[in-house]
């Protein structure tokens, strides 16, 4: 079936592309030629002529947005495209600046600008290049639905000399006829979490677990705010929580586990590829990530948030400022995200109060009691190893005060230990010896 999908839409981006390079050579032709081009007549005679090209991407309804889409996957599919059609009319080479375009770091032919689409669609007519600069505005679905940007310029520059960019996610989809995740690094400092596990798997304390099931509500029933005429306009979208507490109490698998039941992706964000030394940079890489959630519905999850989400200090250098713009700017964004939002740390206090006052919900996962503890250490022992009798998991759990990520490493160790032996037998002094090893981890005596 797949084969079938991609065999289909290789077929009709065939016949587009035809459609399209007849097109891009139609306008340099009149434009050599000093000769009026009318693109919409045009496009109406290749439909009755051929409309298979123009149905061969579906979410593409008219031949200026059609027409947008097409000039940009150009470059991937025939790296020579726009070349190969102005050597036609400039065999000798020659300056064309009138149809755009800018040269890449990596890809040797040209890539088309925003000047590109106004030049192919509008020739020199200043008022129908004026307009098609709203394909490129915020209320357009190119943008609202992260389809098509164009890249940012250097202030004072015109806007539309800038690269128009097709997300990854809609260039798999057209050449691939799949569906993609978006690929993690600088313009995309966030990956995608799953997991495993089920709810029944988890041990939290009840009162955590009751504020679980508060934001469990709010995402299944979230949108019947839009349906009340009075709340819709006085709450603001979205909803946003702290999870706070020791590492490897469960902050991160309670939030995959959230996007698993509701059917979202959840996505984490790298910190590390967040927050930059360099003036500005880091809005722009947090933006690109918020600006891709917004139109998948995403739950965003900030680990370690204090890196991010730190207090604001006393303005004692340039530095300093630049730094509290940067949480002016988070603060902003925190509250316009219309998603879900979690923010984790392990301490509550280190995160400015500005954002703990937007918190929905502020939910602390403590480490977990002697009852909590024998719980996870019953649900974590393996189940394809002979037990020894001499295991007691009461005592354990009664001794040893563990997270239940650090119980996960103890059993891990002790199962290891269990393989490496004739036997195969889970025997208590390994489940020891691998408590011991946790301890080491935060220099601690057992």
């Amino acid at each position: 079936m797949i084969h079938q999908l991609k065999k289909h839409v290789a077929s009709g981006l065939e016949a587009a592309i035809a459609l399209c390079r007849n097109l891009v050579s139609e306008r340099v032709q009149a434009h050599f030629n000093n000769i009026p081009f009318n693109v919409a007549k045009w496009f109406k005679e290749q439909a009755e002529i051929n409309p298979d090209p123009l149905e061969s991407i579906s979410s593409i309804d008219n031949f200026e947005t059609w027409c947008t889409v097409m000039l940009v996957l150009m470059p991937h599919v025939q790296p020579n495209f726009f070349e190969s059609i102005i050597m036609e009319h400039l065999p000798n080479g020659g300056d064309f600046s009138e149809i755009g375009g800018v040269k890449a770091t990596n890809h040797r032919g040209m890539l088309p600008t925003g000047e590109t689409l106004q030049f192919i669609l509008a020739g020199t007519d200043v008022n129908q290049r004026i307009k098609l600069q709203q394909l490129f505005s915020e209320e357009h679905f190119f943008y609202r639905e992260g389809i098509v940007w164009l890249e940012s310029v250097k202030e004072g520059e015109p806007i539309m000399s800038g690269r128009i960019i097709l997300s990854q996610e809609w260039i798999d989809k057209i050449l691939l006829g799949r569906e993609s995740s978006p690929r993690f690094g600088l313009d995309f400092p966030a990956k995608k979490i799953n997991t495993d596990f089920q709810w029944s798997d988890v041990v939290l304390h009840p009162r955590t677990m009751n504020q679980i099931n508060d934001i469990a509500i709010w995402l299944k029933h979230h949108e019947k705010f839009n349906t009340d005429a009075n709340l819709r306009v006085k709450v603001k979208p979205g909803y946003r929580v702290l999870f706070y507490g020791p590492p490897g109490t469960g902050k991160t698998l309670t939030a995959a586990l959230l996007g698993k039941e509701y059917g979202k992706d959840v996505y984490r964000i790298d910190l590390s590829q967040i927050v930059s030394k360099y003036i500005g940079e880091t809005e722009k890489n947090l933006e690109n990530v918020f600006r891709k959630a917004e139109t998948k519905d995403w739950i965003l999850f900030f680990d370690e948030a204090d890196a991010l989400f730190g207090k604001r200090t006393n303005v004692q250098s340039a530095h300093d400022k630049y730094a509290n713009q940067e949480v002016s700017y988070l603060l902003q964004r925190v509250e316009d995200y219309s998603g879900l939002m979690i923010l984790a740390s392990n301490f509550k206090n280190n995160l400015d109060e500005a954002f703990l006052r937007r918190f929905h919900s502020v939910v602390h996962f403590p480490m977990p009691n002697a009852m909590e503890r024998l719980d996870l250490w019953e649900k974590t022992l393996p189940s394809g190893l002979t037990i020894d009798a001499s295991v007691n998991i009461r005592e354990l759990a009664d001794q040893y005060e563990l997270t239940g990520a650090s119980i996960l490493n103890a059993v891990h160790f002790a199962t290891l230990q269990s393989y490496s032996r004739e036997d195969g037998i889970l025997v208590h002094t390994d489940l020891v010896d691998g408590v011991r090893k946790e301890f080491l981890k935060e220099e601690k005596s057992i």
